[in-house]
C-alpha cells in the first residue's frame, strides 16, 4: 500500500535531514509523527520514526561529564513563555530590561546577546516570562535557537519601527519558513495539533521614539489577517501596556485566588489556569488528590452572589476567588 504522505510530512522530513542539533532533529521527528497519514501503508514508517525518537531521547538523557546544561533550554515559568526574536540591534534586550528588570546586556554593537536570557514581566499580579534570544540573520541561526523558539508558548518578532521594518520582518519570517515554522496571531489554545509547524505570534515594532506611530500603519496593512503589529518604545514606555495586555489575551489564561474556609482570600499569588478551566482543575493544581476529595466550592467573582455554592464542574473566570470544601 503506498504511503501517500502529505506536504507537511515532506517538509518535516526535509527539516530532519537538514537539522544540525539534537533539538532540531527531535522537533522534526515529532512533526513527522504528527503529520504522517495513519494507515497500514505507513505502519513501518511510523515505527521507524518512533524508534528514532526513542533513541534520540535516550541519548539526551545519558549523563555526560563533558556536557553541561543546555543554555538554550529555558524552563517555563509564570503564565506563559514569550520568546523575543529578531535581527541584530532591534532592541530585544532593551525591551527585556525595561519590562522585567532582568540583567539584560544592552550595547550599540550587534550580537551582544549570546544565549537566551529570561525575565519575568509582572503587571497586576499577572506574570509573563519573556526570553531575549541571540539575534538571527538569513545567513546564521545560533545552534539551539530553533529549539527555544519551538518550545515557546508565544513568539514575538521584534523589528525597528523605521523604514527597515518590513525588510527585517520578512528576513526573520523567511528564515523560520525555511525551517517549516509559520507564525500567526491567534490564542495559543486555538493552535491545531494537526499543524505542528504553526506558532502563535506577534510582530513588535520597537523604537517608536525614533520615528513615530505612522510606521506601524503600513505594517498592519501588509500583515493583516496573518500577524498583528504592536508599536512600542523601550526608551519611553509607549505601547508597553497594550503589548502586555495582548500577550495575556493570546496566552489565554486566567487568575484564580484560593480561600480557606473562615479566612480571607490569599491575594498575594494567584493560580494561573487555562481559560475555560473548572473548579476541579483548580483543585488539582492545589493538590492532586483534592479534586477527588472535594464536595463543593464557594465562589466570589462571576457568581450571582458572593459565596455562591458551585459544583466542581463550574467554569472559572479571571480573578475569581474560590473556597473549596472537602
Amino acid at each position: 500500500m503506498p504511503a501517500n504522505v502529505t506536504p507537511e510530512y515532506e517538509k518535516a522530513e526535509q527539516r530532519y535531514r537538514e537539522a544540525t542539533t539534537d533539538e532540531e532533529r527531535l522537533a522534526a521527528l515529532q512533526d513527522m509523527l504528527a503529520t504522517i497519514p495513519k494507515h497500514k501503508g505507513t505502519e513501518k514508517m511510523q515505527a521507524d520514526i518512533k524508534r528514532r525518537l526513542s533513541l534520540l531521547r535516550r541519548q539526551q538523557q545519558k549523563p555526560s561529564a563533558r556536557k553541561g546544561p543546555d543554555p538554550f533550554h529555558i524552563p517555563k515559568s509564570g503564565a506563559g513563555q514569550v520568546v523575543l526574536i529578531g535581527l541584530p540591534n532591534t532592541g530585544k534586550s532593551s525591551l527585556l530590561g525595561v519590562t522585567t528588570h532582568a540583567p539584560a546586556k544592552v550595547a550599540d554593537y550587534p550580537f551582544t546577546t549570546t544565549v537566551p536570557q529570561p525575565g519575568m514581566w509582572i503587571k497586576d499580579d499577572r506574570p509573563i516570562q519573556l526570553v531575549d534570544t541571540p539575534p538571527l540573520t538569513p545567513e546564521h541561526i545560533p545552534p539551539g535557537l530553533m529549539g527555544t523558539i519551538r518550545n515557546a508558548d508565544l513568539v514575538c518578532v521584534v523589528v525597528e519601527a523605521t523604514d527597515a521594518a518590513l525588510d527585517q520582518a520578512e528576513a526573520v519570517l523567511s528564515v523560520l519558513s525555511r525551517r517549516c515554522l509559520d507564525l500567526q496571531t491567534m490564542p495559543r489554545t486555538a493552535l491545531d495539533a494537526a499543524q505542528p509547524s504553526r506558532r502563535a505570534a506577534l510582530l513588535v515594532a520597537n523604537k517608536l521614539d525614533l520615528t513615530g506611530p505612522h510606521i506601524v500603519t503600513p505594517l498592519c496593512e501588509l500583515y493583516a489577517g496573518r500577524l498583528e503589529v504592536i508599536g512600542v518604545s523601550a526608551r519611553t514606555g509607549a505601547g508597553l501596556e497594550e503589548w502586555f495586555n495582548r500577550l495575556w489575551e493570546l496566552l489565554a489564561v486566567i487568575r484564580v485566588y484560593s480561600k480557606e474556609p473562615g479566612r480571607p482570600p490569599d491575594l498575594s499569588k494567584p493560580f494561573i489556569l487555562p481559560a475555560g478551566a473548572t473548579v476541579a482543575d483548580l483543585a488539582r493544581q492545589i493538590h492532586r488528590q483534592l479534586a477527588q476529595s472535594m464536595t463543593f466550592a464557594r465562589l466570589w467573582g462571576h457568581s450571582r452572589f458572593d459565596g455562591q455554592q458551585v459544583p466542581k464542574t463550574e467554569v472559572l473566570h479571571d480573578r475569581d476567588i474560590v473556597e473549596i470544601h472537602e
